[in-house]
């Protein structure tokens, strides 16, 4: 008799199909950074969603990740606001263990123009990321177990493990800086699955994760 196989199921197996292929993708492969944001990720972690959406659920895809058009603009001040303590904590601690508050210091020279490239590059990743780990994986665990901490947690887990391949594979990341940003990865997933169960909405998630990004790359 041919066993059933649940919607979790088929969802984890996405997911772990497309574990798979990053970490194939990563481990093989040294291409420049746009291409694994705005290529590579899409393709890997967005395709296999929208696939799963329309086959297994036949739903509108953005119904189904909770991607609220009519809360953008409230959550556009929410995200900005909050990002820009994380983008101005990362500047003053750049500024703080290299060459200190003068014109010298490397930080300066970033112009606007650089400043926007590397904040597009990590809008783009936070996109990828959080409609695989929050508006696909996190949605669907939360809707099997009905428990915004058992979801939270578990959604937080698979978004750290699926981060494994990206922290091991990245040369600025060693020693004591890979553990901290192991751990923030983790209280990032978890601040922002809290916060998407909670508003019920995927662009307030993709805004934080934007910024933090941002503000690993002014640091780093």
């Amino acid at each position: 008799m041919k066993k059933t196989v649940s919607t979790i199921q088929r969802v984890l197996n996405v997911w772990a199909i497309i574990l798979i292929i990053w970490s194939i993708y990563r481990t093989k492969f040294r291409l420049p950074e746009w291409f694994d944001e705005f290529i590579a990720k899409p393709i890997v972690f967005i395709l296999p969603v929208f696939w799963y959406i329309k086959k297994y659920e036949n739903k509108n895809f953005f119904d189904a990740i909770w991607f609220d058009f009519k809360k953008i603009f409230a959550d556009l001040y929410l995200g900005i606001s909050i990002g820009l303590i994380f983008a101005i904590s990362a500047f003053l601690s750049n500024l703080i263990r290299s060459d200190g508050i003068s014109l010298g210091n490397p930080i300066f020279s970033i112009g606007i123009s650089k400043l926007s490239l590397f904040f597009i590059t990590a809008l783009a990743t936070g996109i990828s990321e959080e409609i695989l780990s929050r508006g696909f994986i996190l949605k669907r665990l939360y809707e099997d177990s009905q428990n915004v901490f058992v979801a939270s947690f578990n959604a937080s887990i698979l978004f750290f493990i699926l981060h494994i391949p990206i922290l091991f594979t990245n040369a600025k990341l060693s020693g004591s800086l890979l553990m901290i940003f192991m751990v923030t990865d983790l209280i990032l997933s978890l601040a922002n699955s809290f916060i998407f169960l909670q508003r019920k909405s995927l662009f307030l998630p993709i805004l934080i994760h934007a910024f933090y990004n941002l503000a690993i790359i002014l640091y780093i």
